[in-house]
């Protein structure tokens, strides 16, 4: 490399674990009437030596009030001097991959089902659940809504908070009706016959992610930015404000002190969450003893309801005290506006 510049290695731990994870579950199912039957389940999981993603390059902190901290920081606090070497001054910050991660999943599931019968089926299943881990995404470029890498990594459990894809509660309610029409001659048969009507809707509750920074403030040389800010002693109020142009208070967070990590949590906060209706309309139309024709008519999320995307996640683009002005706002949707679309198919 040119002098004076820094190789930035990537790997794997050498003595790497076989990730392992242990899952288990209980149901329960009951009829409660002819066609109609109920279960309820619990479902979980404890996972061990899961891949994380760390930098394995990191300065030895201080941890105060031993020296060389500065006055003022909190007893315990991790703390890099400005210039502290790293354990290997000839290499960067790298890209490693580790096994040492761990993840845990707890859900309640509630099934309600109705068998088909006389042209009607109708299903609904909730899910309460809660996922955890240190660590979801292997690189940044996986989790959008939470840092690729771990904040500090001696202690990965610092770390330890919602799972990147840990949705609290979700619904989905299902159904199908045949129209029982009366059974017609001729052409009346081709038109009115052969219609059944099906919908499904979605409930679910958002996505948690991480407040974070634009630059990092350790001085631990990582330029992937995974420090976290801190929590303003001084704020008051809701945190999440829910607006499209300011979803969560940037007011509620400040910049750590220069040498030090943040203290609020990975995926701390709960982005927007989704409800879709989608609906169809399918004819079948016998053409002779094995040839049918199919048509479809699919309206997805009928009622246009906008799903919004996780918000900007940077709080502080730079060691700046203001908040980016951006903090808190979408951009985007998490789901596409009412789509209309018809379907023609043989079947034989």
């Amino acid at each position: 490399p040119p002098s004076g510049s820094l190789v930035s290695p990537s790997g794997i731990q050498p003595d790497a674990w076989i990730p392992t994870v242990v899952s288990y579950t209980f149901k329960v199912e009951q009829e409660l009437a002819r066609l109609w039957s109920v279960s309820a389940g619990y479902t979980g999981s404890r996972g061990y030596h899961e891949i994380i993603s760390i930098d394995a390059n990191l300065p030895a902190p201080a941890i105060c009030p031993a020296s060389p901290c500065p006055a003022g920081l909190a007893a315990g606090t991790l703390y890099i001097a400005p210039g502290t070497p790293l354990a290997n001054p000839k290499v960067a910050n790298t890209t490693t991959w580790w096994s040492n991660g761990q993840s845990s999943y707890n859900a309640l599931q509630i099934d309600v089902n109705h068998r088909l019968a006389r042209g009607l089926q109708i299903r609904g299943v909730f899910t309460l659940s809660k996922s955890l881990d240190d660590g979801t995404a292997w690189n940044s470029s996986v989790g959008a809504n939470a840092p690729g890498f771990v904040m500090y990594p001696p202690n990965p459990r610092i770390d330890w908070g919602p799972s990147t894809y840990d949705a609290r509660q979700s619904l989905a309610i299902h159904g199908l009706w045949e129209l029982p029409l009366a059974k017609l001659r001729g052409a009346a048969d081709k038109l009115l016959g052969g219609w059944s009507l099906g919908g499904i809707a979605t409930v679910q509750s958002g996505f948690p992610f991480t407040p974070q920074l634009g630059y990092n403030p350790s001085n631990d040389g990582d330029s992937r930015n995974p420090v976290r800010p801190s929590w303003n002693p001084a704020f008051q109020g809701p945190v999440i404000e829910g607006s499209p142009s300011q979803y969560f208070n940037p007011a509620a967070f400040v910049a750590p002190p220069n040498g030090t990590y943040g203290n609020v949590g990975r995926d701390t906060l709960t982005g927007p969450g989704t409800r879709t209706v989608d609906l169809s309309a399918v004819k079948i139309t016998p053409l002779s003893e094995r040839l049918k024709l199919q048509f479809r008519a699919e309206v997805f999320n009928v009622l246009n309801h906008a799903n919004f995307a996780t918000p900007n996640t940077v709080v502080f683009a730079s060691a700046s005290t203001a908040p980016s002005v951006t903090a808190g706002l979408i951009t985007a949707t998490s789901t596409a506006s009412r789509q209309i679309q018809f379907g023609l198919k043989v079947i034989w």
